[in-house]
């Protein structure tokens, strides 16, 4: 991998993380048009945890709240952190148990472009949710509900932000809220998915080279800082559906592509 190409990776995975268009269906894509042979699931850990840190600079105040009412045992702060862990086992569940049908998801376009057509829908769907948001936060089994949102997501193609937020959304949490909920329950889970695919990150160092390794965490950094801020003034519009056409049409051009080959 060039310095180019990781510059190339590194913009798409910030801006689609927390943008509502699936950043692992647009690094399949970009990596089948630009030829560049797929780096390995560790290259996307390493992108992945470059957003992690978007999220942690982003929301800094409110996680050094969470941490501080965990150690001074606030009822809230611990009611919180109850609710990301539940919303963390689904997808903590799915990744595990189907990790290798996961992997081969990766190489079909044709599942890519079906995924970017579904997350399409979720998000046209938003234009129905409630304009009076009645809850702050979700209930146990709304965060069970949101946790399997962010499981369907690990499909490539369907969009992590998209069906969590819409999820939000659907359960009345205002959007503020749906999007911070959505982001701190990124955490545990990429940072999970990094935690198992440490001991290959040497290696990949390796193969890839640390330059274009550094230079793609760096751009997913700084652009998913930026995404982040940018979602949040388009959910206070509710013009969250407005990606829905986007989808559909890149979901349209992936499905036709992948037919045609």
């Amino acid at each position: 991998m060039t310095l180019w190409e990781g510059l190339l990776l590194g913009l798409v995975q910030g801006l689609t993380e927390f943008l509502p268009v699936s950043s692992s269906g647009h690094l399949v894509v970009t990596q089948a048009a630009v030829g560049l042979a797929a780096p390995g699931v560790v290259v996307e850990v390493v992108l992945h945890v470059a957003t992690v840190l978007a999220v942690v600079i982003v929301y800094r105040r409110r996680l050094h709240m969470l941490l501080t009412g965990l150690v001074r045992r606030d009822p809230q702060a611990l009611r919180y952190i109850g609710l990301l862990a539940v919303g963390s086992v689904p997808a903590a569940l799915v990744g595990i148990g189907l990790a290798d049908f996961l992997e081969r998801a990766f190489d079909s376009l044709l599942i890519v472009g079906c995924g970017f057509i579904a997350t399409g829908l979720i998000l046209w769907s938003t234009r129905w949710t409630s304009t009076t948001p009645t809850a702050r936060t979700p209930s146990v089994a709304g965060a069970g509900v949101i946790g399997f949102a962010q499981a369907l997501a690990i499909l490539p193609g369907i969009s992590r932000s998209g069906t969590t937020v819409a999820t939000g959304l659907w359960l009345r949490i205002g959007p503020d809220e749906a999007a911070e909920f959505s982001f701190l329950l990124a955490i545990p889970a990429i940072a999970g998915a990094a935690l198992l695919k440490a001991p290959e990150l040497s290696a990949a160092t390796a193969d890839v080279g640390a330059g274009p390794l550094l230079m793609s965490f760096c751009m997913a950094l700084v652009s998913g800082v930026l995404a982040i801020r940018f979602l949040v003034v388009l959910l206070r519009r509710r013009a969250f559906h407005r990606f829905a056409p986007y989808c559909w049409g890149i979901g349209a051009i992936t499905v036709w592509w992948a037919l045609a080959l």
